[in-house]
């Protein structure tokens, strides 16, 4: 099937040729064609062009763009979609002046949510998941990763990569799915914590490996959670089993695991609201994507990602949710890009960019998500009538989505 585009007034993140990431002073630039056409052919991108150079087509549909602006969809390359009920008394706890922290001392927060999903059928877990999912989506979320990390024992953590592997069977979003057993230390394993990293690297993860139920592997790298120690001996057991590393790091300290992580190629380090000099340095001529999560930021009252200390100094930038039921509820990838915006001080043309192209190196999935290219997946977000690019993250707060498309074909 054959689907044209025409009148677009803005086709933005237009790429002849496929790129992976960008860095840097690469990320201000935001190639886009004016007044343009744009060819899907079933769930490809085929063609694109201005409209004076629009050649007869023959197509099965045909929609009218005019002041509409066309993008890549979303790429959230770090969320834990995968959650039994919710976590408000936490909220107001910290709104009482309770810390993160103190939260989790007094059994809440990962733990807390462990109890839940543990007592959570999987059919359940499933249409909870499945609701949030066709959420972001509507959102304009084309590309998903997401992780486990509520089970903390084998049969709870197999219960999750199951619901997301039925996810990536029943959507027509692109999903990967990363285990992520070191999200805490469970109370069964209180004061041995040697012997659950023992019980992942020896259990979990050839277990998981054997049913092919992850693509990559996590770890919480932080005080009073995981160690650099432990973080290498789990991302050293994901390569023999081909599960490379995404990891958790810098949320509240940094401790070296954004040096560990690049030392044992992890695809991208995550969080970074607390960066090092050092860290900025050991980031410089690796394969490893920064990703900044600013609603999390927003959410608990921390720091935000210092984007604009990493983008000058020539270094790539992702962005994504952290979606999850504790530190940021929410997987509205247009907030993010406005807080990137308004609080990290990275331009609409960066944001975009840390949104699309960069998110989708994040994810592994860079050569065929992210871009307007020929030949890549025609996932796409229609805007409304809008006056410009610029519009989206100023305008925080308000949907401006007309359409979403997603294998080429509307969603909503």
């Amino acid at each position: 099937m054959k689907t044209l585009i025409t009148n677009i007034k803005e086709l933005l993140q237009v790429r002849h040729t496929s790129i992976d990431k960008l860095q840097g002073q690469e990320m201000k630039d935001l190639p886009s064609i004016k007044n343009a056409w744009l060819l899907l052919h079933d769930d490809l991108i085929e063609d694109f062009g201005t409209m004076d150079s629009l050649p007869f087509l023959e197509a099965d549909s045909t929609i009218d763009a005019t002041g509409k602006i066309i993008l890549p969809s979303w790429v959230d390359s770090h969320t834990h979609l995968v959650y039994a009920g919710n976590r408000e008394q936490e909220f107001v706890d910290r709104i009482h002046g309770l810390t993160y922290e103190e939260i989790a001392n007094k059994g809440g927060g990962i733990v807390n949510s462990a109890q839940k999903l543990q007592a959570t059928d999987e059919e359940s877990l499933y249409q909870q998941t499945l609701t949030r999912l066709k959420e972001v989506m509507r959102l304009g979320t084309g590309a998903i990763e997401i992780k486990s990390g509520y089970g903390l024992t084998l049969d709870a953590e197999l219960k999750m990569l199951r619901v997301i592997k039925r996810l990536k069977q029943d959507s027509p979003i692109h999903i990967k799915a990363t285990f992520l057993g070191a999200h805490a230390l469970p109370k069964a394993y209180k004061d041995r914590r040697v012997e659950y990293i023992d019980e992942i690297v020896n259990v979990m993860i050839p277990k998981i490996a054997e049913e092919q139920l992850a693509d990559y592997v996590d770890v919480f790298c932080e005080k009073g959670y995981f160690t650099v120690e432990d973080s290498v001996r789990i991302m050293e057991a994901g390569k023999k089993y081909n599960l490379p590393a995404k990891i958790h790091v810098n949320q509240f300290n940094s401790i070296g695991g954004i040096k560990a992580g690049v030392e044992n190629s992890a695809l991208s380090v995550d969080h970074l609201e607390v960066m090092t000099p050092e860290d900025i340095e050991v980031l410089k001529g690796s394969d490893t994507m920064p990703v900044a999560l600013p609603s999390c930021s927003l959410f608990l009252s921390i720091p935000y990602t210092p984007a604009r200390e990493i983008i000058d100094a020539g270094l790539p930038l992702a962005l994504a949710t952290d979606y999850n039921p504790g530190s940021t509820p929410s997987g509205n990838m247009n907030l993010v890009v406005s807080l990137a915006c308004i609080k990290m001080r990275m331009t609409p043309e960066e944001a975009i960019n840390a949104a699309t192209i960069n998110a989708a190196y994040a994810m592994g999935i860079s050569k065929t998500h992210g871009s307007i290219t020929k030949g890549k997946k025609a996932n796409l977000i229609l805007t409304e009538s809008i006056p410009s690019y610029g519009f989206l993250p100023y305008s925080f707060g308000s949907n401006h989505i007309e359409s979403v498309f997603l294998e080429g074909k509307p969603i909503n």
